[in-house]
């Protein structure tokens, strides 16, 4: 049975795979990007399939702008059965240099963003009876890793923001999900890894995470892979609080339950090659 979906963040990456999956089954896709040209492509290719959608660019920031789209998408489909929050940027550096200026930017798109365009549907949902609100989260929303202070965080409260609204919007038949990638072959990661300047008391460790991150990213789940198990999610009738999309994230988290916190320290600062 098709489904309207929204989905923010789908101009590239997983968010775009999501999108042309759905669109091949039948699905009728609403969302928005602030990639203009990605936009413009997508529309290209949903044309191409005869599927239905409605695309917009829109900044994830712009909350009255999100109300609107809103209100354009209901219109247009008569309503929504699931929306999935994707959009989201990466933050990169040791705690101590960061600028926090830049880090309240990623937590507003991150966190802020999410709930943004959940707020804006859940009446619809709850009036309709229910649906689904799926965001995307990360390993790192569970487990905190070094020089991600801030995109940990800003998982972290993903986690807690899905976890906690589990409890509000289940009597009105709205089920809740979070998707936890370890990490997916994109140049996510490439565009904030940067090295401290020179003299810093972390640069060496950080330039040793960052070489570790990119051979991890050579072998890593590609947006394909990823965007079939959120697909999965979106289509299964009966949907899991938690879900990964890769072996490496499950293997990780069945660690963290079991092993005591010395352990769980010491495989991670081996694992990411950032030993002293």
């Amino acid at each position: 049975m098709s489904q309207k979906i929204v989905i923010t963040g789908l101009a590239q990456g997983m968010g775009l795979e999501v999108a042309r999956m759905l669109a091949q089954s039948g699905d009728m896709i609403a969302g928005f990007d602030v990639d203009a040209e990605g936009i413009e492509a997508l529309k290209k290719e949903l044309d191409a399939l005869g599927a239905r959608y409605h695309l917009e660019t829109l900044d994830i920031t712009d909350r009255p702008g999100i109300l609107r789209f809103k209100d354009r998408v209901l219109e247009k489909f008569g309503g929504v059965d699931t929306v999935v929050s994707n959009v989201g940027i990466g933050f990169f550096g040791p705690f101590e240099e960061i600028s926090l200026e830049k880090a309240l930017k990623c937590l507003e798109i991150n966190v802020i963003g999410a709930a943004a365009i959940f707020q804006a549907f859940i009446p619809f949902l709850r009036k309709a009876g229910g649906g689904k609100l799926i965001a995307m989260a990360s390993l790192v929303g569970r487990i905190p890793f070094p020089f991600e202070s801030i995109y940990t965080a800003s998982k972290f409260a993903i986690e807690g923001m899905m976890e906690s609204i589990y409890y509000e919007l289940s009597p009105f038949g709205i089920r809740v999900a979070i998707i936890e990638p370890a990490q997916v072959s994109t140049n996510f990661a490439a565009k904030i890894h940067k090295l401290p300047e020179q003299g810093s008391p972390y640069r060496d460790r950080a330039g040793r995470f960052i070489d570790r991150d990119n051979e991890l990213i050579k072998t890593a789940t590609t947006p394909v892979q990823a965007a079939r198990r959120i697909v999965k999610v979106i289509k299964s009738r009966k949907i899991a609080l938690h879900n990964q999309v890769d072996f490496m994230s499950s293997f990780f988290l069945g660690l963290n339950r079991v092993l005591p916190k010395f352990m769980r320290d010491m495989i991670l600062v081996n694992y990411m090659n950032i030993k002293t």
